[in-house]
């Protein structure tokens, strides 16, 4: 049918319905009623800025801390830290800082110069230096354990994970990460803590622990942020190890997530692989508390080197 032929009413000219003008009506509204309470948000007051504390306010409260950690040393019967080598170490470690080459091997890891030099004041912790530490430390646990009884040795037994650890658990999972191989020579519910040195995204290293002994999963972090990933992932592989070794899920009841409410602070960017080193070391001992604040970096950064070199650790605050 053309319009030529079409009915009248067909050729008449299509007019608003009520509906469409109803609906302009409504879109006028709303943008002038937008408009006010526009106006009315400019001329209001401005908001109250939140508060952002300054670097010298986050030092302080850092400080305020270390001195906690201080006053609670000087009334237990642990020794304070030196606040430097013997002379004769001294003078050894300024000879390894100006050495080539290979500077140590331990178990299958090794130091190289260029690795060492991560110890000098103001430098970042690289894998090398910060697996190396842990192979020394789950080593001389592993020593005492078998040269003393257990029940008199004062080491725990403990695993260390390397620092590949975390990356293939927060990156691929348990699956995919291929993770169960991990522990094919040994049964970690059979210890009393696995160490666990944590890398958040290239920026930050802290401390985690399994702690079987006191039913915890644990956190240690320098500058008290990175808490809760650390806590999920934890818990999950603890539960994807037992139900494949064990094929049973883990039984959590009486666990909790547990953090140092006086953990050491740094008060810069750099000396958290120092942090997590000592964290980790000490829970290799079964210390509930830490012995070291900020001040003590440095010379904890020159003790490194001399263990490193040396491939045992000292002994000097017992």
């Amino acid at each position: 049918m053309s319009l030529l032929s079409a009915p009248d009413d067909l050729k008449a000219p299509i007019r608003p319905s009520r509906m469409r003008r109803y609906s302009e009506q409504a879109t006028t509204e709303f943008v002038r009623r937008a408009l006010d309470q526009a106006r009315k948000t400019l001329n209001a007051p401005p908001p109250i800025p939140p508060f952002l504390p300054t670097h010298d306010q986050l030092r302080l409260r850092i400080r305020s801390k270390d001195e906690a950690i201080d006053q609670r040393l000087h009334t237990s019967k642990r020794k304070p830290l030196p606040e430097r080598l013997p002379e004769a170490d001294e003078s050894e470690v300024k000879a390894l800082l100006k050495r080539s080459g290979i500077i140590a091997k331990y178990d299958r890891e090794q130091v190289a110069s260029q690795d060492i030099q991560r110890l000098r004041p103001g430098q970042w912790l690289n894998d090398e230096i910060i697996n190396f530490y842990g192979a020394l430390v789950m080593g001389r646990a592993e020593s005492s354990n078998k040269e003393n009884n257990k029940s008199k040795s004062k080491f725990l037994n403990v695993h260390y994970f390397s620092t590949f650890f975390w990356s293939k658990l927060e990156k691929d999972g348990y699956e995919k990460g291929r993770l169960a191989k991990w522990t094919k020579k040994f049964d970690i519910f059979t210890k009393d803590v696995v160490l666990i040195p944590v890398n958040h995204n290239n920026v930050h290293w802290t401390g985690a622990a399994i702690n079987f002994r006191q039913k915890r999963v644990e956190s240690y972090d320098s500058m008290n942020i990175y808490h809760k990933g650390v806590f999920k992932h934890l818990r999950m592989y603890i539960d994807a190890e037992h139900k494949n070794k064990k094929k049973a899920p883990f039984d959590f009841t009486g666990w909790v997530d547990y953090t140092l409410e006086d953990t050491p602070q740094q008060e810069n960017g750099y000396d958290c692989g120092v942090f997590t080193c000592q964290f980790l070391q000490a829970l290799s001992r079964g210390e509930e508390a830490f012995n070291f604040t900020q001040k003590d970096i440095p010379y904890l950064r020159r003790r490194m080197i001399w263990e490193v070199a040396h491939a045992r650790l000292r002994d000097d605050d017992q």
